[in-house]
C-alpha cells in the first residue's frame, strides 16, 4: 500500500490535493501507512459497499460476464476473469456511469 500511495503521489498535479477513498480493509488503516502530504485518506463507512464504486465494477463483471458458470480449473478461472476484464476497460464509458454517484452531482 505504501507503493501504491507513493505511485498516486508522484501523479498528483503540483500544488493539488488527492483524496483516496478506501474500504476498510487493514492494509488501508494500519499505523504503517506512509501518507504522502498530498494525498487525504477517507476511509468508507464499514459494510457499505454500495459506497464503493469498485464494488459496483465487480459487482457489474459478475452480473454480465463471471456468474452462471462452472469453472474447468483455476486458469479457467483466470482466463474469464482477464476477459472480463478486458472487456470492462475497452468501454470507459460504462466504467465511468457504473462509478457516478448522482448525489454527489447533484448540488
Amino acid at each position: 500500500m505504501n507503493l501504491h500511495l507513493a505511485e498516486i503521489a508522484k501523479n498528483v498535479a503540483p500544488g493539488a490535493h488527492a483524496l483516496l477513498l478506501v474500504d476498510q480493509a487493514g492494509w488501508h488503516m494500519t499505523d504503517k501507512l506512509a501518507v504522502p502530504v498530498n494525498i487525504t485518506i477517507m476511509p468508507l463507512p464499514p459494510k457499505c459497499p454500495e459506497l464503493n464504486p469498485a464494488e459496483n465494477i465487480w459487482q457489474f463483471m459478475r452480473d454480465n460476464w463471471l456468474s452462471n458458470r462452472v469453472f474447468k480449473s483455476y486458469d479457467d478461472i483466470v482466463d474469464h476473469c482477464c476477459d472480463a476484464w478486458n472487456k470492462l476497460v475497452d468501454q470507459p464509458w460504462r466504467i465511468m456511469s457504473i462509478g457516478l454517484r448522482d448525489w454527489a452531482h447533484r448540488f
